[in-house]
């Protein structure tokens, strides 16, 4: 009878810890991304309009100042601790060095000011888990309670740059693992979310609002095809996170063997962006966000839009260039979604609306994010096209992702055997003894 009475009163104590410490977390974080956001809009405001000389100037003097801010800024700092978020909660007790918190948001800064092709929310979800882990340790709080509010403050800055607040929090704790959410983590990651949204709304943050014209008259057939969407979209997020690995490894390895000073990998991507967009249109620098908008408002993208964006974003950042990895995500799927759509009878903007979504899912592991994400954008009505084009992306995408550091806990087939709980860039992925088994007597008859 006693430990009836006990249970609720310790769940309540708990919902009201939460309450507090997440609504001061997201109000922090959602300040700190604000700031960085509208140092962004000022900085990347005129950028399409310079003369493609001065963008050909630009990108190589960006990447070396890239490449000298995080070199001696990293150097400079005797922490032994990693600054990345998922190394925080899985490795290192949700503890963050606090002094090279400023480092990212500034190398960020430079790359999209100089016109590389990156994304905005990766110094915001870094601000957010720095942020949450000072928290904690301000407060000194234990290790279980460090990694809630890391993920509090990741899940904060997703939804304060996206501008979808449970989606955003959903993603931040989604996308620490392949297959499996830490329930006790969203509770902390909702509140932050929802705050640090409202916080940006009331620094004067703006969002962007879709009008997609969803069909009423939904059918099968129709949830079929955005099916097939969902497999393409997820062929475009294998080549995104395939180009993104390859170009680190390349860039590592030039590195290596000519024995290049660190600064000068950046230098060197720069140029190599600098002579490409002699031949592909400069609209797939930066942010791109002016490709998505249009994809989304119907008009019509090229087949290979999405290789270009891909190949672009690989070699800013696997260079050395600091930016996000979600953005192009988005940019990515509309355009893609948008190209292909007609091929299965579906306009233009419902076709970029559900690519961008698939995208997300695939690219990130992160489907039920990515489908709430596309309620929060788009409307309820988008649900039935987003969440079929989620699924099957998610799956076509394998078991490799944007996030080197992300855990995959559990396979995405029956036909898969995995070693559960290492990073998906160390694991190695098995054909089942049963497929194998099957295989080998249909050989044999």
């Amino acid at each position: 009878m006693r430990h009836a009475l006990i249970e609720p009163l310790v769940m309540l104590a708990t919902v009201l810890q939460w309450l507090v410490l997440s609504i001061i977390t997201g109000a922090l974080v959602g300040t700190g991304v604000s700031a960085f956001l509208i140092a962004l809009f000022a900085l990347t405001g005129h950028g399409s309009s310079l003369p493609l000389w001065m963008q050909m100037i630009l990108l190589p003097v960006g990447g070396l100042i890239n490449g000298l801010l995080l070199y001696y800024g990293y150097k400079l700092s005797k922490n032994t601790l990693s600054d990345s978020m998922m190394a925080a909660v899985h490795d290192q007790r949700g503890r963050m060095p606090l002094k090279t918190l400023w480092i990212k948001p500034v190398a960020a800064l430079i790359t999209l000011g100089s016109g590389g092709s990156a994304g905005k929310e990766g110094p915001c979800s870094h601000i957010g888990a720095s942020l949450g882990s000072g928290m904690g340790r301000l407060l000194g709080v234990n290790a279980e309670l460090q990694k809630r509010l890391v993920a509090c403050g990741v899940s904060a800055g997703f939804a304060s740059v996206f501008g979808t607040p449970i989606a955003g929090a959903i993603y931040g704790v989604e996308v620490l693992a392949i297959g499996r959410i830490r329930h006790d983590f969203l509770l902390p990651a909702i509140i932050g979310g929802v705050t640090a949204y409202q916080v940006s709304q009331f620094w004067g943050v703006p969002y962007d609002t879709f009008s997609i014209p969803f069909l009423t008259d939904y059918t099968e057939w129709l949830f079929i095809k955005t099916v097939f969407i969902g497999i393409i979209c997820g062929l475009a997020a294998r080549v995104y996170v395939d180009f993104y690995h390859y170009s680190r490894k390349l860039f590592q390895q030039l590195q290596s063997r000519l024995s290049l000073w660190p600064p000068l990998t950046p230098l060197l991507g720069g140029c190599l962006l600098s002579l490409l967009i002699l031949w592909l249109p400069v609209d797939y620098l930066g942010l791109s966000l002016p490709m998505m908008e249009q994809a989304l408002a119907g008009e019509a993208m090229p087949y290979l839009g999405f290789l270009w964006k891909a190949l672009l974003v690989a070699i800013t950042l696997g260079s050395g260039f600091y930016g996000g990895v979600v953005t192009p995500q988005f940019v990515i799927g509309a355009v893609t979604g948008n190209a292909f759509a007609h091929l299965f009878g579906i306009s233009p903007a419902l076709g970029a609306a559900v690519g961008l979504v698939a995208v997300v899912s695939s690219a990130s592991n992160t489907p039920i994010a990515a489908i709430l994400m596309g309620v929060e954008l788009f409307g309820g009505n988008s649900l039935l096209y987003v969440a079929g084009a989620s699924m099957s992306a998610y799956l076509l995408v394998g078991h490799r992702s944007i996030y080197p550091d992300q855990h995959l806990a559990f396979a995405k087939s029956s036909w898969i055997q995995i070693r559960p709980d290492l990073p998906v860039g160390q694991e190695k992925i098995r054909l089942s003894y049963g497929l194998l088994k099957w295989w080998s007597q249909r050989k044999h008859h």
